[in-house]
């Protein structure tokens, strides 16, 4: 019931953190066009279900004591519930790390390839059950039956042992021992490679092109916002030189020309002043440019 310095250090960077993002989520909530479709947001959501068991966690052990001593016979039960609800609520802390997938475009790729490719899951969920389904009873046969060894004791027991070996994991805690049941494990571990790899293909290929479209999309936003931040300083550029009347000043340039001076076209004038004299040495016909030009 004593909290450690150490806990009570975590306490405290928790709470900064908590304070932190509940600040974000509230001026996020009040900035929103659309109150509805933003509580309806799959992130916003997990930033709710990560923020809310701190401040739950609060409530409950203040109140705990009191409930114990209000509720001396049948309060027991009640308060092991509410223990455990908070254990699951703490544990649902973990969800801070999903925060990560509004700032890494890796975490966004995988999120819509999930999306996108709910089919292809399915169909992978689809082959894997038929596999566990086809190799349970094989495998309880030719252990159980054939030699009468009681690691596969019965068809459910079996399905563990086939989902682990179709999926190329292989924990060890159930290993046919007999020769006909190693050759229905081999072919289970082979008929596994086959199912995974067909659907994982077509997802592969959703994550490459959900990772291109992506990528295009945020290079998209960095330009744009590249190119407003360009234009607002080039705007405030021109306000100070109008405040202050400096020496260059955009003048209008007459119809047809469409030439004026700033900054940037001073070395533009040393071309056309070469040229004018060049026309005057070649004896050709050179027509003064007005002054309003520049």
């Amino acid at each position: 019931g004593e909290c450690s310095s150490k806990c009570y250090n975590m306490f405290i960077i928790e709470t900064v953190c908590v304070a932190w993002f509940s600040l974000e989520f509230c001026l996020r909530f009040i900035q929103a066009p659309s109150k509805l479709d933003f509580l309806r947001g799959p992130l916003n959501i997990i930033d709710a279900m990560a923020i809310l068991p701190y401040y739950v966690s609060l409530v409950v052990t203040e109140e705990d004591p009191n409930l114990d001593h209000e509720r001396p016979g049948g309060g027991k039960g009640y308060l092991d519930k509410l223990g455990l609800v908070l254990r699951i609520l703490r544990a649902l802390r973990i969800l801070y790390v999903m925060r990560l997938a509004r700032h890494s475009l890796g975490l966004q790729t995988l999120g819509l390839t999930v999306r996108r490719s709910t089919r292809e899951f399915g169909l992978l969920l689809l082959f894997l059950c038929v596999g566990v389904t086809l190799f349970s009873p094989l495998v309880h046969f030719a252990e159980s039956e054939l030699t009468g060894t009681h690691d596969f004791s019965s068809i459910p027991a079996s399905y563990w042992w086939a989902i682990i070996s179709m999926t190329t994991v292989g924990y060890g805690d159930m290993v046919p021992r007999s020769i006909p049941g190693q050759v229905v494990a081999l072919s289970s571990i082979l008929s596994g490679i086959l199912i995974m790899a067909f659907p994982a293909t077509s997802i592969f290929h959703m994550f490459s092109r959900s990772y291109q479209e992506l990528k295009m999309e945020h290079d998209r936003l960095f330009k744009e916002e590249c190119a407003a931040a360009a234009a607002a300083a080039a705007a405030a550029s021109g306000e100070q030189q109008e405040a202050g009347g400096g020496e260059w000043k955009e003048n209008p340039a007459p119809p047809g020309l469409g030439l004026y001076l700033d900054k940037e076209s001073v070395h533009s004038l040393e071309p056309l002043t070469l040229l004018g004299k060049g026309g005057d040495a070649a004896g050709n016909n050179n027509h003064s440019l007005p002054a309003a030009a520049f």
